[in-house]
């Protein structure tokens, strides 16, 4: 693949929930002035998800869901890593007996993650860096869509 047909990410690259998208996209635009990336916003029936921009870093907001048990009402915060060797970090995880909500799994936009809880409860998907695709490239799965509605 060249260049830009590779998702662009730092290695760290955290996600806010919250239960109104719409208005949440509005008001980051407006108040904070974060760009939305283009073309990157998910849709499906009660949720949805996009990422913002900010200087050389980048976030992501979303619906909360049921993969982490938040109730639609309880916002939370999740952190998004990218790692080299993401089956190696999984098994040193493990081995050090992390709470492993999902084991590793390739994902619609070609990554692969897993996800885990540090000691105290917080959320973290581990990512395997390199191997995202741009959002034009996603395979969406069935009642997932592109664009602005939620």
């Amino acid at each position: 693949m060249t260049g830009n047909e590779m998702w662009n990410a730092p290695d760290i690259v955290p996600t806010l929930t919250y239960t109104d998208l719409t208005r949440a996209i509005e008001w980051l635009q407006r108040v904070f002035r974060f760009r939305e990336r283009e073309g990157a916003r998910l849709s499906w029936p009660g949720g949805g998800m996009t990422w913002f921009e900010v200087g050389n870093g980048l976030f992501n907001i979303a619906t909360p869901d049921v993969t982490w048990r938040l109730k639609p009402d309880a916002p939370g915060f999740m952190m998004k890593v990218y790692v080299a060797d993401l089956d190696g970090h999984f098994a040193h995880a493990k081995s050090e007996g992390a709470r492993i909500i999902s084991e590793p799994e390739d994902g619609f936009w070609g990554g692969r993650i897993y996800r885990v809880l540090d000691h105290e409860g917080h959320q973290w998907e581990i990512s395997q860096r390199g191997r995202d695709r741009a959002a034009d490239r996603w395979i969406l799965p069935p009642g997932v869509t592109r664009g602005g509605q939620t």
